[in-house]
This record gives C-alpha cells, structure tokens and sequence, in this order.
C-alpha cells in the first residue's frame, strides 16, 4: 500500500506540474487584465504618464514582462516557498483573502455534504428495495424535481417564503445588524441562523442525483447472482441489503464522493451570490471577471490539488470498501 501511495504521489506532481502550467498560459492569454484597468485609471490622472508607461511599470512589479515559461518557473518558485503573491483586485495577499472567504464555503458545502449523504443514500436504497411500489415512485418523482429545479429558482422561492413572508431569516448577508453587539456563543449563532436557507439550498438542489444514484447501483446489485444465493440461503432480509448489497454499491458511490472534494472548497458561485455570502465562489469568480491572475492561478491550482487527492482517497477507499480489491 505504501508503495502504491507513493507511486500515485508522484505521478500525482507531475500531472499538477502540467495543470498549473496550462492554468498559467491560460492566465496570461486573458484579453482583460486588471493591471489594464489599474493603468487606464492612471493614465488619465492630471500630470501622470501615459498608459504605455504605467503598464511597463505594473508589469515589471508583478513579473507580467517576462516569458510565459521564465515566468512559470518564476511563480513556482515563489509558490513553493507559500509566496502567491498580492490580489491585483483585492489588495491583499492571495493566501490572506483566501483564508478570509474558503472556510465559510467550506462550513457550508460540508454541512450540506453531510446532510446529502443521510437523505439521499437512505432513501435511494428504500426506492430500491421497493422497486415499482407507491415509496419508490414518491422517492423518484422527488429526486427528479430536485435536480431539476433552477438554483436562482429554488433560493428565490424559498427568499420570498421565509424571509419576505415569514420574516424568519433575512434576505441575504453572513451576519445581522446587531452582529457586533453579541457576545462570542452568538455571532456564531447568528452566523448559523444565516446559513439556514444556503444551506437547506445546496441539499435540496444536490439529493436529486445522489439518490438516483444509489438507487440505479443498488437495483443492479440486488439482482446479483450472490444476493440471490444469499437469500436461498435463509439470511435475513435486512442483512441481505445492508451486509450484502450495500457493501458492494458503495464502490460507485465512492468514485462519486472522493470526486466531491474539491466542492467543498470550491465554494457554491449562484447561491452565495443570491444570498450575498462572501464565499470562496463569489470570490473566485469576481477575481476571474476582473483578471486577477495571482488569486485566479493559486485557486485553480488549489482545485487541481484537491483533485488528485479525491482521486487517491477514492482508489484507495476502495480496498476498504471492498475486500476483493487489494493495491498492489
């Protein structure tokens, strides 16, 4: 296994090396940058340089004058040594304003994630072991409405129920009006009472698939030939299913699972942005329209990361999940 692990580490780097390579070209073709915008601004200030000028200048202070490749290698130099260098569009270094904005998309994507795991997975094995009976059917139709329904859809509905006619929770934001006047226990509290519809959002948008999902698995399992014995056999029932025939479905559900880890990370771009939560999708994507390249590269880069791990978390989750496979 460890032997294994290290191979997959180091094929691992190489495949980043050619992904942050091809992410730096891309960053560099962009046909807008933000420097552009920053010496336009400059430019037109009475008294001051042309616009030629200023873009020598901000080039040569962010390393944006040198080659495609002299500046790869530039910026790998400086990112192995933690150095992103500073957001062209939020003034601050790339790690300080990615610390600030990755972990509240982080507490609600995994929330979220956890709470799609124990809705969609029960419930697509209870529609499989009751193939073509009134439950399995309910559970369909309700998995095919929730992945179908628009996100702005779904998030205005529930704006204009709960917050508009209710006044449960407020129309958008991470924290209340009050907010600094709480104690400790109670800005986190109101910062919870926020995450409510972003979050009850993203489970209701996600369960869909998943429960399709297991529930296509589980039927192909539960018409096995080793399930079939294991009935004859006189085995009960619920042992049968959750001994049995799970264990063997998890196998496809863990390739879907260990895929989901960079979405935890990657932040949920038109939920935070309908309930103006400053996550790391709202974030990410202002600095792309505004070519932010420093924050723009380090992010995608950082899902890059958070791919091929996913990727070495499912292979090897697989020899847990089932004793057939070994790694050798």
């Amino acid at each position: 296994m460890k032997k294994y692990i290290l191979k997959r580490l180091l094929m691992s780097a190489v495949i980043l090396i050619f992904v942050a390579f091809l992410i730096y070209v891309l960053m560099r073709c962009l046909p807008t940058s933000y420097l552009e915008q920053v010496a336009r601004q400059k430019s037109m200030q009475p008294g001051s340089k042309s616009f030629d000028e200023w873009m020598a200048q901000l080039s040569a202070t962010y390393g944006m004058d040198k080659g495609i490749i002299p500046g790869f290698l530039a910026w790998c130099g400086r990112a192995i040594h933690g150095d992103f260098g500073d957001s062209w569009k939020w003034t601050v270094p790339v790690l300080e304003k990615f610390n600030d904005s990755v972990w509240i998309s982080f507490v609600m994507g995994g929330i979220a994630f956890i709470l799609e795991i124990l809705i969609a997975i029960p419930l697509g094995i209870i529609a499989a072991t009751k193939q073509y009976t009134k439950v399995d059917y309910t559970i369909t139709v309700v998995a095919l409405a929730c992945f179908s329904l628009p996100t702005f859809f779904f998030a205005s509905l529930l704006k204009l129920v709960f917050s508009v006619k209710l006044g449960w929770f407020d129309l958008g934001g991470l924290v209340g009006r009050n907010y600094e006047q709480l104690s400790a226990a109670g800005q986190l509290a109101d910062k919870a009472h926020h995450l409510v519809l972003p979050i009850i959002t993203l489970v209701v948008i996600n369960i869909g698939y998943l429960m399709r999902y297991t529930r296509t698995n589980m039927l192909e399992v539960l018409n096995a030939d080793y399930i079939r014995t294991a009935r004859a056999k006189g085995l009960s029932e619920r042992k049968v299913i959750y001994h049995h025939a799970f264990r063997n479905t998890l196998i496809p559900l863990v390739t879907m699972l260990g895929s989901s880890l960079p979405g935890l990370f990657s932040g949920a771009l038109i939920t935070e942005t309908l309930y103006s939560i400053p996550g790391i999708g709202y974030v990410s994507y202002q600095s792309m329209v505004a070519g932010d390249i420093p924050f723009s590269m380090f992010y995608l880069v950082f899902l890059a990361i958070l791919t091929l791990l996913g990727n070495l978390i499912a292979d090897i989750l697989y020899a847990v999940v089932d004793p057939r496979v070994r790694i050798a």
